[in-house]
């Protein structure tokens, strides 16, 4: 949906946005606390929450996301989410010690096995 010619109304968008927020409060009411870090227990209120902001967004002639809209969303993140960690993990290279040969076995087994592939076609005339 485009916005209608006016444009982007900002003071009635946030005037009206605090109503997704009231609902989504009263529907994670629902969910006990130490569940609120587990999405699966809430998905269907956040959707509610996420497509109520769009609906309210566009309604005053604004797109969706914006950066108003995405500030409202943080706060309403920090609200219920602040204590929730998040588990990322940053992966890095292995050691060169095991790198290394975790690279050149397979390199040598490959050009090994191609030397004794060679071999055989090469032989098997005396073998037969």
């Amino acid at each position: 949906e485009s916005p209608p010619v006016g444009g982007c109304n900002e003071k009635r968008m946030l005037a009206m946005l605090p109503h997704c927020s009231k609902t989504f409060a009263e529907k994670m009411k629902k969910v006990e606390v130490w569940k609120w870090c587990n999405l699966s227990e809430f998905i269907v209120y956040y959707e509610s929450f996420t497509n109520c902001t769009e609906v309210e967004t566009n309604v005053v002639g604004c797109y969706w996301p914006n950066p108003l809209t995405e500030s409202f969303i943080a706060g309403v993140h920090r609200q219920f989410f602040q204590n929730c960690s998040v588990d990322r993990q940053d992966w890095e290279d292995p050691p060169d010690e095991i790198l290394i040969p975790l690279i050149t076995v397979p390199v040598l087994l490959t050009i090994a096995m191609t030397g004794v592939v060679v071999w055989r076609s090469k032989h098997t005339d005396q073998v037969l």
